[in-house]
């Protein structure tokens, strides 16, 4: 049977997590505005959840970006939450309330987790919030959204970047030299570090554990290009914790005391070269007896690989590459994203006056009827259109810089 240590979430002070929480902690002080990248699986919520013990909420209220509720309230609800105040009555008079609570609760740092999937309501009422303590309260508060992405991506930039009034006042709050910071993941001499830290936490189960020593190799496993594909050279936590847990799972269950490179072999294959692989799941299906390790290899038992069968335990760099480029071959380009969105500057009683809801995309011309919400229109995100629409329908569409109603 599984030992529940492996169960357990552990948190580890990586090099990843002081970069991180430092960054944090320079916000807070000095209530600065930024946006934090970093790569899926760098640990930035349990960081941000060990910075929250150690610091003390609502001096840093954290919360995650509301999915699939692109309305301000969603937003408001989640801060209202973590302040520990009850959501009682109308959003309507609980949002003016809000600031209010924040200023006597001594709130410094706001931190939105997922911020890569904040509305652009959500952005606004960000905005919204902070500058009535600044003018109602002379209460600063720090914002951090925290997102993931990878290489030079930038999450939030089209938006921030958008010539609106408001978005240029957005821009203008947020810090001076470190508006978005991306925070690296560990480096080969840093696995070797958190493997030397890992033995302690496995200590109680592998007493001669010395993971140290296989720090190069695991290094190079989590550098390929299958779990690096921007090739930083960098490593992320949750890579690491599934091949090093995976292995000692597997250790334990036979009865030894030290993992061996082969069994780190096959927690690797089966990170890289088999994570599209089905498990057959037949009979009785998995049972939290204890099963005899001895039978069969973990990494062999009722695997099938949906592309060709893997002769060999090690995850060789040429084999990799070259599964990887049938694969990019089968796969169908993603058709990329339009980048005209967000607030479309037509005066809000021309266009009622109109009687025209159409409104054509100027970029790549797909039209969306619009209906104005709270005075303002909203041009959705949309992916950009292949052929020029030709379109006699009357509309709304923009010629040089005017917005008018054409039908040719």
């Amino acid at each position: 049977m599984t030992h529940p240590l492996f169960g357990s979430e552990i948190f580890v002070e990586t090099p990843f997590a002081k970069r991180f929480q430092a960054m944090l902690r320079s916000s807070f002080h000095k209530r600065s505005w930024h946006v934090i990248v970093a790569d899926p699986g760098s640990g930035k919520t349990m960081s941000l959840r060990d910075l929250i013990q150690t610091t003390g909420s609502p001096a840093i209220l954290a919360v995650t970006c509301p999915k699939n509720n692109d309305d301000e309230h969603a937003l408001g609800d989640q801060l209202f939450t973590a302040l520990g105040i009850k959501l009682s009555g109308h959003w309507r008079t609980r949002k003016p309330k809000l600031m209010g609570h924040l200023h006597q609760y001594g709130t410094k740092l706001i931190v939105v987790d997922d911020a890569h999937d904040l509305s652009l309501q959500h952005l606004m009422f960000l905005k919204e919030v902070t500058d009535q303590g600044r003018l109602q309260y002379n209460h600063s508060l720090g914002l951090c959204l925290v997102a993931a992405g990878r290489g030079t991506t930038i999450p939030l930039k089209e938006i921030l970047d958008q010539p609106e009034t408001m978005w240029l006042q957005f821009r203008r709050r947020m810090d001076k030299l470190e508006p978005f910071c991306r925070i690296a993941g560990h480096t080969s001499e840093e696995v070797r570090e958190i493997l030397a830290t890992l033995e302690t936490a496995y200590q109680e189960l592998f007493p001669q554990l010395n993971l140290r020593q296989w720090s190069g190799i695991i290094y190079t496993w989590l550098t390929h290009s299958l779990l690096d594909p921007t090739n930083s050279g960098r490593v992320t936590m949750d890579n690491l914790m599934k091949l090093v847990t995976t292995a000692l799972e597997w250790t334990y269950e036979a009865g030894k005391s030290d993992v061996k490179e082969e069994t780190l072999e096959q927690s690797a294959e089966l990170l890289m070269l088999r994570r599209d692989t089905f498990r057959i799941i037949d009979g009785v299906g998995p049972t939290v007896d204890d099963q005899d390790a001895s039978s069969e290899s973990p990494a062999q038992t009722g695997l099938l690989d949906t592309k060709e069968e893997s002769q060999t335990f090690a995850p060789k760099p040429e084999q990799m590459s070259e599964r990887k480029g049938v694969e990019s071959q089968k796969q169908p380009a993603t058709q990329p994203k339009c980048t005209f969105f967000g607030e479309v500057p037509i005066d809000l009683q021309q266009f009622l006056d109109s009687g025209v809801s159409l409104i054509e995309c100027p970029d790549c011309t797909s039209t969306s009827a619009l209906s104005p919400h709270k005075g303002i229109l909203q041009f959705k995100p949309h992916k950009r259109r292949k052929t020029r629409s030709i379109s006699t329908e009357p509309r709304w569409a923009r010629r040089e810089t005017i917005w008018a109603v054409v039908n040719e």
